[in-house]
């Protein structure tokens, strides 16, 4: 039997996906990364749905058991500290991160590996709602099937050389399939749980109370001005802002305001009208291909944050490892930080970093 090592969080979809690969007949071992979060109390906060705690670890163990799986739970606090500051200096930066991209890039897809292979195992597993499907020149990442759980936006950081070596069980089911598949298989403490939808290192629900606890530097006062310049008022530090943000600005205006542009250099926000986010385009740094990189302009889908629906639009490689990206239709609020994935219709083509938004008409 092919032995897979399937990271489990205690969550139903990596539960799930643990009886779909021993229904397939794979020798399964079970994974849970330990990352600091949460380990030193036994509850989460009231309502708040997260990963990583004790309680999780606990469940995952009990899933392993009554799987009859051997179950390991590695310490990767350093790693994942090192995405912490990653978070918090992308804020500092005036730049609004993606530490879910991060993670499954470096530590789920990376670190996970690597132990695999310590293990003698043919292949490595998670619970993400995408697929890997064959194709003419090998191994392609695909969207999930149900268009409300597809994680495929955050995957595109794989890299190419894993493909061969990933499987993702539950991407092929809905998420009411997977949780019936759950309840059926005996696994009623983790069948109803809720999805975990949000950072789990951010327990407060306020990033800023993360980012200033490891870069105090971010509080640090600036203004508020409109694009010509005039100032509206005061705030006390740009890791509260995003583009494209409107409530919490802490000024009043008299129309409806929303961030333009974020300048760490003099600690100001700019702010405008909803018409003024409006790209053309934008220009993207650390592009990884899960293809050969183009030569030529690449007609494709480009999703620029996880809720997009992606727009059509061209694509080309640049020398220095990035893409230039011109939509077919301007795209609102254009992030620096946050990821780009470019699609073929079901298919993930590859992603990268968008650095900039490019408005040019």
């Amino acid at each position: 039997m092919p032995r897979v090592v399937l990271a489990m969080s205690g969550g139903v979809d990596s539960s799930a996906s643990a009886v779909l690969l021993k229904r397939q007949g794979y020798d399964v071992v079970g994974l849970f990364m330990r990352t600091g979060v949460h380990d030193h109390t036994d509850a989460r906060p009231e309502n708040k749905k997260g990963c990583c705690s004790a309680i999780d670890a606990g469940d995952a163990r009990r899933v392993a058991d009554r799987l009859d799986i051997p179950f390991y739970a590695l310490d990767f606090e350093a790693e994942f500290s090192k995405i912490i500051d990653y978070f918090a200096d992308e804020y500092a930066r005036g730049r609004t991160p993606n530490p879910c991209v991060v993670c499954n890039t470096w530590l789920k897809f990376g670190q996970l590996w690597t132990f695999a292979k310590q293990l003698g195992a043919e292949f490595i597993a998670t619970g993400h709602y995408a697929r890997i499907l064959p194709g003419l020149n090998g191994p392609e990442l695909h969207k999930g099937v149900d268009p409300e759980k597809d994680q495929s936006y955050v995957l595109h950081g794989i890299k190419r050389e894993v493909l061969p070596h990933l499987l993702f069980p539950v991407g092929g089911h809905t998420k009411a399939e997977i949780r019936a598949i759950a309840r059926e298989a005996g696994l009623l403490g983790v069948a109803e749980k809720p999805d975990s939808v949000e950072i789990c290192f951010v327990p407060s629900g306020n990033h800023t109370d993360v980012v200033r606890s490891r870069r105090p530097e971010a509080m640090a006062s600036g203004t508020i001005v409109e694009k010509d310049g005039s100032i509206l008022g005061e705030h006390d530090g740009i890791d509260r802002f995003t583009i494209g943000q409107r409530k919490g600005l802490g000024v009043a205006a008299g129309r409806k305001r929303f961030v333009l542009e974020i300048l760490p250099e003099s600690n100001t926000v700019v702010v405008g009208d909803a018409e003024d986010l409006l790209a053309t385009g934008l220009a993207a740094s650390r592009m990884n291909w899960l293809l050969d990189a183009p030569t030529d302009p690449l007609r494709c889908s480009a999703k620029i944050r996880y809720r997009h629906a992606g727009v059509s639009a061209t694509v080309v490689a640049t020398p220095e490892g990035g893409a230039d990206v011109r939509f077919d239709e301007p795209q609102s609020a254009v992030t620096p930080g946050q990821a780009v994935t470019f699609y073929d219709g079901g298919r993930v083509l590859g992603g990268g970093w968008i650095e900039a938004a490019v408005r040019e008409i």
